[in-house]
């Protein structure tokens, strides 16, 4: 299991390397949601989302020798531009195995990252077994979008800002893809607030980790068909499930007509451009999805990385 003192190493190692964002509040978004809101602005760190915290905590711990051998990860975009970014900042490099459908604004991005791009058909191929036959054969460092300690660690740094800045919680609202990122907050915010409330949010057609904690056990879905992209995992991780099967008390879905009303109320209120993975935390509020409604709540925003064409096409 992670620990609040993995999540407080974390924070030392990216202190100075990844940005502290800001925490935003609405009082419109307050009247909407019937409670106090702080949103947790990873939508403005460096890349673009919460990944670079998870990256960067993981390859900074990797041998000089290994940084020189390269990293591998495979990702559906986030955390591919965070391990580019990450590798580049340390100076190292990377190779990553991204669905060929991903936006194209995700894939220019690792590729001005400095990455090589290795592309693959998420509905018919197993992202996890290209990357590390690529890992096998170049000698490189896997480091894999959430199954793995220091990626759990670094980013429930998140949460741990969010609470340091803003006080006690009476819930936590957090995206849930593979995991890692809900692990982590839940990690961080029970630590340091044993009786706060965690709540993952799912989209509808992505319910993997809700089948999964009422089943007891890990459940597979079939690849999710939703304007979420980042969270398209079909299984919960293997490290990630047991952690939030312990701490995570409860997981809410939200609908892709309901994500993209979300994102137009984030751009008209909020002034944030977020992605629709994102939207899911400000959907499942907007929605009424959390009952008892907590007075003090504070949330994720994930990411923003939707490119202009891509924010006009789902908004139009």
């Amino acid at each position: 299991m992670v620990t609040l003192r993995d999540v407080r190493d974390a924070a030392k190692r990216i202190e100075g390397v990844a940005h502290r964002t800001p925490v935003i509040q609405s009082r419109t978004l307050n009247d909407r949601a019937g409670a106090r809101v702080f949103l947790k602005a990873e939508n403005l760190q460096r890349m673009g989302a919460f990944k670079f915290r998870g990256a960067y905590n993981a390859i900074s711990r990797l041998s000089a020798e290994q940084l020189t051998r390269g990293i591998a990860a495979f990702s559906s975009g986030n955390h591919a531009q965070a391990v580019a970014l990450a590798a580049r900042e340390l100076g190292s490099t990377a190779v990553i195995v991204m669905p060929a459908d991903t936006p194209v604004s995700k894939l220019d991005a690792v590729r001005e990252y400095g990455a090589e791009i290795v592309t693959y058909d998420r509905y018919t191929e197993d992202r996890e077994a290209i990357a590390r036959r690529l890992a096998e054969e170049r000698g490189l460092a896997l480091i894999p979008p959430y199954d793995h300690p220091d990626i759990i660690a670094g980013q429930g740094t998140a949460a741990l800002e969010l609470l340091e800045e803003v006080g006690e919680l009476d819930a936590i609202v957090v995206p849930i893809s593979g995991g890692g990122l809900i692990a982590g907050s839940a990690t961080a915010a029970k630590g340091v607030q044993p009786s706060i409330r965690v709540v993952g949010v799912e989209p509808e057609a992505g319910d993997d980790t809700r089948r999964s904690l009422a089943a007891g056990e890990r459940v597979r879905i079939d690849v999710p068909r939703t304007i979420a992209d980042g969270l398209t995992v079909s299984t919960p991780g293997e490290l990630t499930f047991p952690i939030n099967r312990a701490l995570v008390d409860e997981i809410v879905l939200v609908s892709d007509d309901e994500l993209r009303d979300a994102m137009r109320f984030a751009v008209d209120r909020l002034k944030l451009v977020i992605e629709p993975s994102a939207a899911t935390t400000l959907a499942a509020l907007l929605n009424h999805r959390l009952d008892p409604v907590p007075a003090r709540i504070g949330v994720i925003i994930s990411g923003g990385n939707v490119g202009a064409a891509r924010l006009a096409e789902l908004l139009g």
